[in-house]
Protein backbone atom coordinates (compact mmCIF):
# COMPACT_ATOMS: atom_id res chain seq x y z
CA UNK A 1 0.00 0.00 0.00
CA UNK A 2 1.49 3.84 -1.06
CA UNK A 3 1.83 6.31 1.63
CA UNK A 4 -1.20 8.62 1.40
CA UNK A 5 -0.36 12.36 0.92
CA UNK A 6 -2.71 15.46 0.64
CA UNK A 7 -0.96 18.51 -0.91
CA UNK A 8 -2.55 21.52 0.24
CA UNK A 9 -0.31 24.03 -2.51
CA UNK A 10 -0.54 27.29 -4.23
CA UNK A 11 -0.99 26.39 -7.66
CA UNK A 12 -1.36 29.08 -10.82
CA UNK A 13 -2.98 31.69 -10.97
CA UNK A 14 -1.45 33.97 -10.35
CA UNK A 15 1.62 32.80 -11.99
CA UNK A 16 4.69 33.17 -9.29
CA UNK A 17 7.33 30.90 -7.61
CA UNK A 18 5.70 28.66 -5.05
CA UNK A 19 2.76 28.34 -7.48
CA UNK A 20 5.03 27.27 -10.26
CA UNK A 21 6.58 24.25 -7.64
CA UNK A 22 3.21 23.81 -6.92
CA UNK A 23 2.29 22.77 -10.41
CA UNK A 24 5.20 20.80 -11.12
CA UNK A 25 4.98 18.60 -8.04
CA UNK A 26 0.59 17.95 -9.14
CA UNK A 27 2.06 16.92 -12.74
CA UNK A 28 5.22 15.11 -11.57
CA UNK A 29 4.79 11.33 -12.29
CA UNK A 30 7.42 10.18 -9.75
CA UNK A 31 5.68 11.57 -7.03
CA UNK A 32 2.01 10.57 -8.45
CA UNK A 33 3.82 6.92 -8.85
CA UNK A 34 5.29 6.96 -5.45
CA UNK A 35 2.35 8.31 -3.25
CA UNK A 36 -1.19 7.41 -3.22
CA UNK A 37 -2.19 11.20 -3.40
CA UNK A 38 -4.73 14.20 -3.80
CA UNK A 39 -4.39 17.65 -4.10
CA UNK A 40 -6.33 21.23 -2.42
CA UNK A 41 -5.19 24.61 -4.06
CA UNK A 42 -5.41 27.38 -1.05
CA UNK A 43 -5.08 30.25 -2.91
CA UNK A 44 -7.93 33.14 -3.07
CA UNK A 45 -5.93 35.17 -5.46
CA UNK A 46 -6.27 35.18 -9.24
CA UNK A 47 -4.14 38.31 -9.77
CA UNK A 48 -0.44 38.93 -8.42
CA UNK A 49 -1.61 42.22 -7.44
CA UNK A 50 -3.89 40.47 -4.43
CA UNK A 51 -1.62 38.44 -2.75
CA UNK A 52 -1.26 39.26 0.55
CA UNK A 53 -4.77 40.90 0.76
CA UNK A 54 -7.37 40.42 3.29
CA UNK A 55 -11.18 40.58 1.62
CA UNK A 56 -14.75 39.43 2.95
CA UNK A 57 -14.03 37.17 -0.47
CA UNK A 58 -11.05 36.06 0.73
CA UNK A 59 -12.43 35.20 4.37
CA UNK A 60 -15.37 33.10 2.40
CA UNK A 61 -12.94 31.33 0.65
CA UNK A 62 -11.16 30.71 3.81
CA UNK A 63 -13.97 29.07 5.67
CA UNK A 64 -14.59 26.77 3.03
CA UNK A 65 -11.02 25.63 2.36
CA UNK A 66 -11.09 24.89 5.78
CA UNK A 67 -14.24 22.72 5.44
CA UNK A 68 -12.80 20.82 2.39
CA UNK A 69 -9.03 19.94 4.20
CA UNK A 70 -11.06 19.16 7.14
CA UNK A 71 -13.42 16.56 5.34
CA UNK A 72 -10.73 15.32 3.08
CA UNK A 73 -8.33 14.46 6.26
CA UNK A 74 -11.54 12.98 7.75
CA UNK A 75 -12.09 10.68 5.01
CA UNK A 76 -9.00 10.15 2.96
CA UNK A 77 -6.94 9.57 6.23
CA UNK A 78 -3.61 10.93 5.09
CA UNK A 79 -0.69 9.18 6.47
CA UNK A 80 1.43 12.93 5.49
CA UNK A 81 -0.06 16.30 4.88
CA UNK A 82 1.93 18.44 2.88
CA UNK A 83 0.90 22.95 3.62
CA UNK A 84 2.89 25.23 1.73
CA UNK A 85 1.97 27.95 4.58
CA UNK A 86 3.04 32.16 3.81
CA UNK A 87 5.58 33.62 6.25
CA UNK A 88 4.49 36.75 7.66
CA UNK A 89 1.36 39.00 6.55
CA UNK A 90 -2.30 38.38 7.62
CA UNK A 91 -1.93 34.53 6.19
CA UNK A 92 0.11 33.37 9.14
CA UNK A 93 -3.40 33.68 11.03
CA UNK A 94 -5.12 31.93 8.03
CA UNK A 95 -2.39 29.14 7.93
CA UNK A 96 -2.34 28.71 11.97
CA UNK A 97 -6.12 28.21 11.99
CA UNK A 98 -5.82 25.98 9.02
CA UNK A 99 -3.39 23.64 10.47
CA UNK A 100 -4.55 23.57 13.79
CA UNK A 101 -7.74 22.37 12.15
CA UNK A 102 -6.11 19.58 9.93
CA UNK A 103 -4.95 18.22 13.25
CA UNK A 104 -8.19 18.45 15.08
CA UNK A 105 -9.44 16.49 11.86
CA UNK A 106 -6.44 13.97 12.99
CA UNK A 107 -3.93 14.83 10.48
CA UNK A 108 -0.89 12.51 11.00
CA UNK A 109 2.18 14.19 10.31
CA UNK A 110 2.43 17.50 8.61
CA UNK A 111 5.61 19.02 6.55
CA UNK A 112 5.34 22.59 5.77
CA UNK A 113 7.39 23.56 2.60
CA UNK A 114 8.49 27.14 2.95
CA UNK A 115 8.71 29.32 -0.20
CA UNK A 116 9.34 32.93 1.43
CA UNK A 117 10.66 34.20 4.13
CA UNK A 118 9.49 36.74 6.83
CA UNK A 119 9.22 34.95 9.99
CA UNK A 120 12.19 36.73 12.11
CA UNK A 121 10.92 40.20 11.20
CA UNK A 122 7.10 39.72 11.78
CA UNK A 123 7.14 37.15 15.08
CA UNK A 124 7.97 40.50 17.20
CA UNK A 125 4.40 40.99 17.87
CA UNK A 126 2.85 38.26 20.28
CA UNK A 127 -0.01 37.27 18.51
CA UNK A 128 2.31 36.79 15.09
CA UNK A 129 4.71 35.14 17.59
CA UNK A 130 1.50 32.43 18.69
CA UNK A 131 0.48 31.83 15.30
CA UNK A 132 4.13 30.55 14.80
CA UNK A 133 4.11 28.71 17.65
CA UNK A 134 1.01 26.87 16.42
CA UNK A 135 2.64 26.78 12.82
CA UNK A 136 5.54 25.01 13.32
CA UNK A 137 4.84 22.89 16.26
CA UNK A 138 6.08 19.49 16.21
CA UNK A 139 6.20 19.92 12.24
CA UNK A 140 8.76 18.75 9.77
CA UNK A 141 9.97 21.83 7.78
CA UNK A 142 11.17 22.27 4.20
CA UNK A 143 13.65 25.19 3.08
CA UNK A 144 15.24 26.01 -0.01
CA UNK A 145 18.27 26.69 1.00
CA UNK A 146 20.68 26.54 4.40
CA UNK A 147 20.77 30.65 4.33
CA UNK A 148 17.31 30.75 5.04
CA UNK A 149 17.80 28.67 8.46
CA UNK A 150 17.98 31.69 10.48
CA UNK A 151 14.20 33.27 9.37
CA UNK A 152 12.80 30.18 11.58
CA UNK A 153 15.41 29.70 14.37
CA UNK A 154 13.73 30.52 17.03
CA UNK A 155 10.98 28.30 16.31
CA UNK A 156 12.20 25.06 14.79
CA UNK A 157 14.74 22.63 15.78
CA UNK A 158 17.52 21.40 13.94
CA UNK A 159 15.60 17.82 13.82
CA UNK A 160 12.54 19.49 12.34
CA UNK A 161 14.27 21.12 9.14
CA UNK A 162 15.19 19.39 5.72
CA UNK A 163 16.57 21.12 2.68
CA UNK A 164 15.13 20.81 -0.55
CA UNK A 165 16.50 23.22 -3.73
CA UNK A 166 13.87 24.26 -6.22
CA UNK A 167 14.09 22.40 -9.84
CA UNK A 168 13.04 23.32 -13.35
CA UNK A 169 12.33 21.37 -15.86
CA UNK A 170 14.87 21.26 -18.77
CA UNK A 171 13.15 23.49 -21.99
CA UNK A 172 16.57 22.63 -24.39
CA UNK A 173 18.17 19.96 -25.78
CA UNK A 174 22.19 19.90 -26.32
CA UNK A 175 21.83 20.48 -30.02
CA UNK A 176 19.30 23.29 -29.66
CA UNK A 177 21.39 24.87 -26.91
CA UNK A 178 24.52 24.55 -29.52
CA UNK A 179 22.38 26.66 -32.36
CA UNK A 180 21.02 29.14 -29.73
CA UNK A 181 24.77 30.25 -28.58
CA UNK A 182 25.61 30.13 -32.36
CA UNK A 183 22.71 32.97 -33.23
CA UNK A 184 23.11 34.65 -29.94
CA UNK A 185 24.60 38.52 -30.19
CA UNK A 186 28.35 38.74 -28.80
CA UNK A 187 27.66 40.64 -25.37
CA UNK A 188 30.77 43.00 -25.90
CA UNK A 189 28.55 44.00 -30.00
CA UNK A 190 25.39 44.60 -27.69
CA UNK A 191 24.72 43.51 -24.15
CA UNK A 192 21.09 41.95 -24.47
CA UNK A 193 19.94 42.35 -21.26
CA UNK A 194 16.96 40.28 -19.77
CA UNK A 195 14.69 40.74 -16.52
CA UNK A 196 12.17 38.07 -16.18
CA UNK A 197 9.83 38.33 -13.24
CA UNK A 198 7.03 39.90 -11.86
CA UNK A 199 6.84 43.59 -12.25
CA UNK A 200 7.29 44.70 -8.73
CA UNK A 201 9.38 47.69 -6.70
CA UNK A 202 10.98 45.25 -4.44
CA UNK A 203 11.95 42.95 -7.53
CA UNK A 204 14.04 45.54 -8.55
CA UNK A 205 12.50 46.93 -11.42
CA UNK A 206 13.26 50.52 -10.83
CA UNK A 207 17.00 49.79 -9.42
CA UNK A 208 17.56 47.80 -13.03
CA UNK A 209 16.06 51.00 -14.91
CA UNK A 210 18.47 53.49 -12.95
CA UNK A 211 21.14 51.35 -14.08
CA UNK A 212 19.81 51.45 -17.45
CA UNK A 213 20.17 55.32 -17.80
CA UNK A 214 23.51 54.91 -16.45
CA UNK A 215 24.78 52.49 -19.18
CA UNK A 216 23.00 54.88 -21.62
CA UNK A 217 24.65 58.10 -20.46
CA UNK A 218 28.65 56.72 -20.05
CA UNK A 219 27.98 55.53 -24.27
CA UNK A 220 27.38 51.43 -24.03
CA UNK A 221 25.33 49.56 -26.57
CA UNK A 222 22.75 47.79 -25.16
CA UNK A 223 19.00 46.69 -25.24
CA UNK A 224 17.07 45.61 -21.97
CA UNK A 225 14.20 43.79 -22.31
CA UNK A 226 11.19 43.54 -19.22
CA UNK A 227 9.27 40.58 -19.18
CA UNK A 228 6.77 39.95 -16.89
CA UNK A 229 3.11 40.71 -15.20
CA UNK A 230 2.08 44.08 -13.60
CA UNK A 231 2.27 44.07 -9.47
CA UNK A 232 2.57 47.15 -7.70
CA UNK A 233 3.45 49.59 -10.71
CA UNK A 234 1.28 49.94 -14.70
CA UNK A 235 2.20 50.25 -17.65
CA UNK A 236 1.79 53.56 -18.09
CA UNK A 237 3.53 54.50 -15.24
CA UNK A 238 6.89 52.35 -15.98
CA UNK A 239 6.51 53.58 -19.83
CA UNK A 240 6.85 57.11 -18.16
CA UNK A 241 10.13 56.86 -16.55
CA UNK A 242 11.42 55.11 -19.75
CA UNK A 243 10.48 58.82 -21.34
CA UNK A 244 11.65 60.87 -18.75
CA UNK A 245 14.95 58.80 -18.78
CA UNK A 246 14.91 59.34 -22.78
CA UNK A 247 15.42 55.11 -22.61
CA UNK A 248 12.49 54.86 -25.71
CA UNK A 249 15.41 53.02 -28.07
CA UNK A 250 17.01 51.18 -25.24
CA UNK A 251 14.20 49.91 -23.34
CA UNK A 252 11.42 47.63 -24.07
CA UNK A 253 8.42 46.55 -21.79
CA UNK A 254 6.73 43.40 -23.31
CA UNK A 255 4.17 42.42 -20.52
CA UNK A 256 3.63 38.96 -19.17
CA UNK A 257 5.55 35.76 -21.24
CA UNK A 258 4.40 32.25 -19.87
CA UNK A 259 5.52 29.03 -21.14
CA UNK A 260 7.52 28.87 -24.49
CA UNK A 261 6.61 32.41 -24.94
CA UNK A 262 9.51 32.96 -22.84
CA UNK A 263 12.38 30.71 -24.57
CA UNK A 264 12.67 33.73 -27.49
CA UNK A 265 13.45 35.82 -24.70
CA UNK A 266 16.41 33.22 -23.03
CA UNK A 267 17.46 32.25 -26.40
CA UNK A 268 18.31 35.73 -27.16
CA UNK A 269 20.10 37.30 -23.74
CA UNK A 270 23.29 37.23 -23.17
CA UNK A 271 22.71 38.89 -19.85
CA UNK A 272 20.11 37.86 -16.73
CA UNK A 273 19.85 41.11 -14.29
CA UNK A 274 17.54 40.34 -10.84
CA UNK A 275 18.44 42.85 -8.35
CA UNK A 276 15.51 41.71 -6.12
CA UNK A 277 15.25 42.86 -2.67
CA UNK A 278 11.96 41.42 -2.27
CA UNK A 279 11.09 40.63 1.85
CA UNK A 280 9.67 37.25 0.86
CA UNK A 281 12.26 36.46 -1.64
CA UNK A 282 14.01 32.81 -1.33
CA UNK A 283 15.30 31.40 -4.12
CA UNK A 284 14.91 32.83 -7.69
CA UNK A 285 13.33 30.56 -10.17
CA UNK A 286 13.73 32.62 -13.15
CA UNK A 287 17.69 32.74 -12.26
CA UNK A 288 17.30 29.14 -13.23
CA UNK A 289 15.38 29.11 -16.05
CA UNK A 290 18.41 31.87 -17.21
CA UNK A 291 21.37 29.33 -16.32
CA UNK A 292 19.68 26.66 -18.12
CA UNK A 293 20.26 29.18 -20.92
CA UNK A 294 24.05 29.63 -19.97
CA UNK A 295 23.02 33.66 -19.39
CA UNK A 296 25.67 35.36 -16.75
CA UNK A 297 23.28 36.41 -14.00
CA UNK A 298 23.56 39.60 -11.80
CA UNK A 299 21.39 39.20 -8.62
CA UNK A 300 21.75 40.15 -5.21
CA UNK A 301 22.80 38.10 -1.59
CA UNK A 302 18.88 37.86 -1.18
CA UNK A 303 17.51 34.78 0.66
CA UNK A 304 19.26 31.68 -0.76
CA UNK A 305 20.55 33.30 -4.18
CA UNK A 306 23.69 32.78 -2.80
CA UNK A 307 23.19 29.16 -3.00
CA UNK A 308 22.29 29.38 -6.74
CA UNK A 309 24.72 32.23 -8.03
CA UNK A 310 28.26 31.65 -6.67
CA UNK A 311 30.05 35.36 -7.08
CA UNK A 312 32.70 35.42 -10.25
CA UNK A 313 31.63 32.09 -11.03
CA UNK A 314 28.18 31.85 -12.48
CA UNK A 315 27.38 35.32 -11.97
CA UNK A 316 28.06 38.24 -10.02
CA UNK A 317 25.87 39.12 -6.65
CA UNK A 318 25.46 43.03 -6.17
CA UNK A 319 24.13 44.73 -2.82
CA UNK A 320 21.01 45.34 -3.15
CA UNK A 321 18.91 49.26 -4.02
CA UNK A 322 22.74 49.58 -5.52
CA UNK A 323 22.11 51.12 -8.84
CA UNK A 324 25.26 51.99 -9.07
CA UNK A 325 26.83 48.97 -8.13
CA UNK A 326 24.11 47.36 -10.91
CA UNK A 327 25.33 49.48 -13.32
CA UNK A 328 29.28 48.18 -12.42
CA UNK A 329 28.29 44.73 -12.60
CA UNK A 330 26.80 45.03 -16.39
CA UNK A 331 29.60 46.99 -17.19
CA UNK A 332 32.21 44.88 -15.95
CA UNK A 333 30.16 41.90 -17.99
CA UNK A 334 30.56 43.76 -21.39
CA UNK A 335 34.13 44.46 -20.77
CA UNK A 336 34.92 41.55 -20.11
CA UNK A 337 33.08 38.76 -22.62
CA UNK A 338 35.37 35.99 -22.11
CA UNK A 339 34.71 35.95 -18.27
CA UNK A 340 31.07 36.81 -19.39
CA UNK A 341 30.82 33.36 -21.42
CA UNK A 342 32.24 31.26 -18.66
CA UNK A 343 29.74 32.35 -16.24
CA UNK A 344 27.18 31.34 -18.27
CA UNK A 345 28.59 27.98 -18.84
CA UNK A 346 29.28 27.51 -15.07
CA UNK A 347 25.61 28.29 -14.79
CA UNK A 348 24.35 25.89 -17.18
CA UNK A 349 26.64 23.14 -16.07
CA UNK A 350 25.42 23.80 -12.46
CA UNK A 351 21.86 23.82 -13.79
CA UNK A 352 22.08 20.35 -15.33
CA UNK A 353 23.91 18.59 -12.18
CA UNK A 354 21.83 20.35 -9.38
CA UNK A 355 18.72 22.46 -10.41
CA UNK A 356 16.84 20.08 -12.81
CA UNK A 357 12.45 19.27 -12.40
CA UNK A 358 14.06 15.64 -12.41
CA UNK A 359 16.70 16.56 -9.29
CA UNK A 360 14.13 18.01 -7.26
CA UNK A 361 11.52 15.48 -7.81
CA UNK A 362 14.15 12.77 -6.85
CA UNK A 363 14.89 15.15 -3.17
CA UNK A 364 11.14 15.84 -2.25
CA UNK A 365 10.11 11.92 -3.14
CA UNK A 366 13.16 10.93 -0.37
CA UNK A 367 12.08 13.46 1.63
CA UNK A 368 8.41 12.20 2.11
CA UNK A 369 9.06 9.12 1.85
CA UNK A 370 11.86 8.87 4.94
CA UNK A 371 9.21 11.40 7.20
CA UNK A 372 6.63 8.39 6.38
CA UNK A 373 9.51 5.75 8.09
CA UNK A 374 10.16 8.09 10.97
Amino acid sequence: MKPKILFIMHMPPPVHGAAIVGQHIHDSKLINDAFCCKYINPSASTKVAEVGKVSIRKIRFLLKLIKKIYSTIKHFKPDICYYTPTADGWGIYRDALTIQCMRWAGAKKIILHMHNKGVAAYSKKKLSHFAYKTIFRNNKVILLAKELRTDINQFVSDHQIVYCPNGMPETINETQFKHVIEKRTPIEDKAKILYLSNMMSEKGIWILLDACKMLKDNGFNFECNYVGNWGDTTYGEFCKYIKDYQLENYVKVNGPKYGKDKIPYLEGANMFIFPTYYHGETFGLVLLEAMEYAIPCISTFEGGIPSIITNGKNGLLVHQKSAKELYKGIMSLIQNPIEAERMGLNGRKYFKESFTLQSFEQRLKEILENYFTD
